[in-house]
C-alpha cells in the first residue's frame, strides 16, 4: 500500500497546519525518454500535485474570510467551477481514452496531426431549450506536440494570450462561437467576416499568487458588407491562463479557452489552448519579465538576452508543447470538420514555430525577425532610410550622433525614448515597423504590428487633424500633428504631446513608407 492524504491539526487560538503527503510510484522506465525526467523526480511530483493542493486549500480559505472579491458579482465557487471545467475539457481532449468515447481518425498520410472524435460528446445548448444538437454527431479533436528548445514557457504562453490574431483565425473562433450560440455547426456556410484583430481581455478572477488567472476576452469581428453593419459579430472566449505571471512557479503552463454566449452556469464549453511542460524543472523561480515584442532581440547574442531579463538558464531550458483543438459537428459533416481542424492545427504549429524562433533568447534576434517579416527591406536599411527622410524633410537630425551606420543605427533607433511608427502610403496605410518605444505605445509586436491600421489608432479629433495635412503631406514631405489621444492595440487611451510625420524615401527617392514620432507618449 502507498498511502497518501491530508492531515490537519488545529492551532491554539484559530486556525490550523495541513500536512500533505502524496505516496506515488510510477514506472519511469516505461515512459519516453524525453519524458521520463517527469515521473523520475520528487520535486516534479510535488509541483504539480502538492503544493498546487496547498495553494488550493489556501485559496479557498481566502474566499470564505472574504479576502477575495471577484467581478462581476459571481461566486468564488461558480467561478471555479468554469476553471475547472476548462481543465477537464481540456484534459480530455489531450488523453483521448477510448474508454472516455475517443476514437483515432484515419489520417491524410502525414502523420504531425492526431485527429480523433468522440460522438458521446454533443455539446446541448440547454438555455435554448430546443433539441437542436440532436444532429449533432459529437465532437472531432485535432492535437499535435512538439519538443521546444531554449523557448522560456511562460513567454511563450503569455505572448500566445496578448498576440491572438498571430496564430488564431477568426473564421475558427466565428465557427465555434456558432455552434455555441445557435446549437447549429453551419459548416462551411459561415458568412465571410473580418477579425479587426483587437481583443478586450476583462479579468474575473485570479488566485492569490496570481499563477492562474480566469477573464473574458472579447474578439472585434467587423462585418465585410454594409448590410451586417448592425449585427454584433463580436466572440466572447472564457479563458484560463496559467504560470504567465513572473512570480508564479509551477510544473506546467498553459492557455485554454472555449467560446461562451452570455455567461449562463450551465454554458457548454468547448476547451481548446495550449499546454506547456518543462521537462528540466528549477527550484528557484525564473524571471520571465522580459519583453514580448518580437523585435526586443535587436541586441545580439548573450547581450540581447540579459537586456531583455530573460534568465541564461532559458537558452538551455527544454520544454513539450501540446496544442489540442476541438470542434462539434454534425454527423454528415464529420469528414470535412476533420480536414478543417488538421489544417488549422497545422497552421497553428507552424505560427507558433515562428514565434519560438523569435522568442528564444539563444537566437541573434535580428536574423529571426527578418525570418518573420516578408517584403521588409534590411533592417538596418530601413533605419538609414528613416534617418536620411528626417534630416532631408525637417532640416535637422532625428538622432543625437549622425555619424553612426549600419547595426549600431539601427540600435539607436530601436532604443530612441520617443515612439517611431512606420506605415505603407498607401489608401488604407498598414503599419510595417515601430521601435521598441513604438511598440510599447501600441502595445504589440513587430508582427502583430501589421494587423493594425494608421486609422486605427486615432480618435475622431486626431483622424481629423491627420487628414486635413495629408496634401501638405504630399507637397512638403512632412507635417507636425498637435497633441491628443491615440489608441493602443490593446484599446487603452496614449496621450502625445505632439507627433510629426514624414515621407520615408528610398535609393531611387521614392517613397518608401510613411514614418511618425509621437513625441512624450503617456497612457492615460
Amino acid at each position: 500500500m502507498l498511502p497518501s492524504g491530508y492531515l490537519v491539526r488545529p492551532c491554539d487560538g484559530g486556525g490550523s497546519i495541513v500536512h500533505i503527503v502524496d505516496h506515488l510510484e510510477f514506472e519511469a522506465w516505461n515512459i519516453p525518454e524525453v519524458l521520463r525526467p517527469l515521473y523520475e523526480s520528487s520535486r516534479v511530483v510535488a509541483q504539480k500535485m502538492t503544493t498546487a493542493a496547498l495553494r488550493h486549500i489556501r485559496q479557498i480559505a481566502q474566499e470564505t474570510s472574504g479576502e477575495v472579491v471577484y467581478a462581476l458579482g459571481r461566486q468564488p465557487a461558480v467561478l471555479r467551477t468554469f476553471s475547472q471545467r476548462l481543465s477537464r475539457g481540456f484534459n480530455d481532449a489531450i488523453s483521448g481514452f477510448n474508454d472516455d468515447g475517443w476514437s483515432i481518425m484515419a489520417g491524410d498520410g502525414i502523420e504531425d496531426v492526431v485527429v480523433a472524435c468522440n460522438s458521446t460528446k454533443k455539446i446541448r445548448n440547454v438555455s435554448n431549450g430546443v433539441n437542436a444538437f440532436e444532429a449533432l454527431g459529437g465532437t472531432i479533436c485535432a492535437k499535435a506536440s512538439m519538443l521546444l528548445q531554449s523557448v522560456p514557457p511562460a513567454i511563450l504562453v503569455r505572448f500566445l494570450r496578448e498576440h491572438r490574431s498571430e496564430w488564431a483565425d477568426y473564421s475558427m473562433d466565428a465557427y465555434l462561437a456558432s455552434a455555441v450560440k445557435t446549437s447549429t455547426c453551419s459548416f462551411p456556410g459561415l458568412r465571410p467576416m473580418r477579425f479587426s484583430g483587437s481583443q478586450i481581455i476583462m479579468p474575473l478572477a485570479h488566485t492569490v499568487e496570481n499563477e492562474e488567472i480566469l477573464e473574458v476576452v472579447r474578439l472585434e469581428g467587423q462585418p465585410l458588407s454594409h448590410d451586417e453593419v448592425l449585427l454584433s459579430r463580436d466572440i466572447d472566449m472564457l479563458q484560463l491562463c496559467t504560470g504567465i505571471d513572473e512570480k508564479s512557479v509551477g510544473s506546467s503552463f498553459q492557455l485554454v479557452f472555449a467560446p461562451i454566449d452570455d455567461f449562463p452556469d450551465d454554458a457548454p464549453l468547448v476547451s481548446s489552448g495550449f499546454r506547456v511542460i518543462p521537462l528540466d524543472m528549477k527550484t528557484d523561480v525564473v524571471s520571465s519579465g522580459r519583453t514580448l515584442d518580437l523585435a526586443s532581440s535587436l541586441e545580439v547574442g548573450s547581450t540581447a538576452a540579459q537586456a531583455s531579463g530573460a534568465s541564461p538558464d532559458d537558452c538551455n531550458v527544454r520544454s513539450v508543447l501540446t496544442i489540442a483543438f476541438q470542434f462539434p459537428y454534425e454527423l454528415h459533416l464529420q469528414d470535412s470538420v476533420a480536414a478543417m481542424a488538421r489544417q488549422y492545427v497545422r497552421s497553428i504549429v507552424s505560427a507558433v514555430q515562428r514565434v519560438s524562433i523569435a522568442i528564444s533568447p539563444s537566437q541573434s534576434g535580428l536574423n529571426a525577425g527578418q525570418r518573420i517579416l516578408s517584403g521588409l527591406p534590411e533592417a538596418a536599411t530601413l533605419a538609414r532610410w528613416i534617418c536620411q527622410s528626417y534630416h532631408y524633410h525637417l532640416g535637422v537630425e532625428l538622432l543625437t550622433q549622425s555619424d553612426v551606420a549600419g547595426e549600431a543605427l539601427l540600435k539607436m533607433l530601436w532604443h530612441y525614448q520617443d515612439a517611431i511608427l512606420c506605415c505603407s502610403f498607401k489608401e488604407v496605410p498598414v503599419f510595417t515597423f515601430a521601435n521598441k518605444a513604438g511598440l510599447d505605445m501600441l502595445e504589440t509586436s513587430l508582427v502583430a504590428l501589421q494587423d493594425l491600421t494608421l486609422d486605427k489608432i486615432f480618435d475622431e479629433p486626431g483622424r481629423k487633424a491627420l487628414f486635413s495635412e495629408i496634401s501638405k503631406l504630399v507637397e512638403e514631405g512632412h507635417v507636425y500633428l498637435p497633441s491628443g489621444v491615440c489608441m493602443s492595440g490593446m484599446g487603452r487611451h496614449v496621450s502625445f504631446d505632439q507627433a510629426v510625420a514624414w515621407k520615408v524615401l528610398g535609393e531611387d527617392s521614392s517613397v518608401h513608407c510613411l514614418a511618425l514620432c509621437f513625441v512624450n507618449w503617456s497612457f492615460v
